[in-house]
C-alpha cells in the first residue's frame, strides 16, 4: 500500500513538473523563414512607395516640402511599426546592406529582400500613376524628383546629399533596431522623424530619395533614366559608411 501511495506521488509530482515546462519550440518552416518576410517586404515597400508617389503628384507650391517630408515620414514610421515582427521593416536596400553588416540578419536573405523591394517599388509606383489616369498630366506625373537634376553642376551636391541623408537614417535604423546598447522601442518614430527632417532639409538638393527603390519604381513606371545612378550610388554608399560607423 506504502509502495502504491509513493508511486502515485511521484505520478503526481512529474505530472505537476511536466505542466510547468514550457512546450518545445515548433520549428519554423521555409513559408514562415523565407517567404513570409519578403512578401512582408514587398507589401511595405509597395504602400511606402505609393503613398510617397502620391504625396509628389498631389503637392501643391504653397506647401513646399512640408506635405511629402510629413507624408513620407508618417508613411514609414506606420509600416515599421506594423511590420516589424514580420520582415524586420527594411523597405530599403541600404538598410538590408547595413542591417547584414552589422549582424542583424543571414547574407542568404539579403538579395530576396532586395529583390522585393525593387518589385514593391514598381508596384507602388504604377499604383501612383493608375491613381492619376483621369487627370490631367502633371510636371511630377512620375511621382519622383527627377526634374531637380537637370543641370551637370548639380550632380556632385546631390550625390554628396545622398550619402550624407542616408548615412543618417541608417544609423538611426541600426542603433535603434539593431545595436543590443542602443535599442530602442521608439524606433519607428525615430526613423520617420528623421525621414521628416531629411526631406525638410535636403528636398531641393537631390529631391531626398534616401531610397533606390523608391527611385527605381517611378523610373521603371515612367521610364526615365537620366542620372538614375545618383539615387544607387550615393544611399548605398550612405548606407555602407553608416555600417561601418556602427561596427
Amino acid at each position: 500500500m506504502a509502495d502504491e501511495k509513493m508511486e502515485s506521488g511521484e505520478v503526481r509530482a512529474s505530472l505537476v513538473i511536466s505542466e510547468s515546462k514550457p512546450p518545445p519550440a515548433r520549428p519554423t518552416n521555409i513559408f514562415e523563414r523565407l517567404f513570409q518576410p519578403c512578401l512582408g517586404e514587398l507589401v511595405g515597400t509597395t504602400f511606402f512607395v505609393f503613398i510617397g508617389c502620391v504625396s509628389v503628384i498631389e503637392n501643391v507650391e504653397s506647401t513646399g516640402r512640408f506635405q511629402p517630408a510629413l507624408v513620407h515620414g508618417l508613411a514609414v514610421a506606420v509600416m515599421v511599426a506594423c511590420m516589424a515582427e514580420i520582415s524586420g521593416s527594411h523597405f530599403n536596400p541600404p538598410f538590408t546592406i547595413g542591417i547584414y553588416l552589422c549582424g542583424g540578419m543571414e547574407m542568404s536573405m539579403v538579395a530576396p529582400y532586395i529583390a522585393s523591394q525593387l518589385v514593391g517599388g514598381v508596384l507602388g509606383a504604377a499604383m501612383a500613376k493608375m491613381n492619376r489616369l483621369e487627370s490631367p498630366p502633371l510636371p511630377t506625373a512620375h511621382g519622383a524628383a527627377f526634374a531637380l537634376l537637370q543641370p551637370d553642376d548639380e550632380v556632385a551636391g546631390a550625390v554628396f546629399g545622398e550619402v550624407a541623408m542616408t548615412c543618417l537614417v541608417t544609423m538611426v535604423v541600426l542603433l535603434g533596431a539593431v545595436n543590443a546598447k542602443t535599442r530602442s522601442p521608439l524606433v519607428p518614430f525615430m526613423v520617420g522623424c528623421t525621414v521628416v527632417i531629411n526631406i525638410l532639409a535636403g528636398g531641393d538638393v537631390s529631391g531626398t530619395c534616401l531610397n533606390p527603390a523608391r527611385a527605381f519604381g517611378p523610373a521603371v513606371v515612367s521610364n526615365y533614366w537620366v542620372r538614375h545612378w545618383v539615387y544607387w550610388m550615393g544611399p548605398i554608399t550612405g548606407g555602407l559608411i553608416a555600417a561601418a560607423l556602427v561596427r
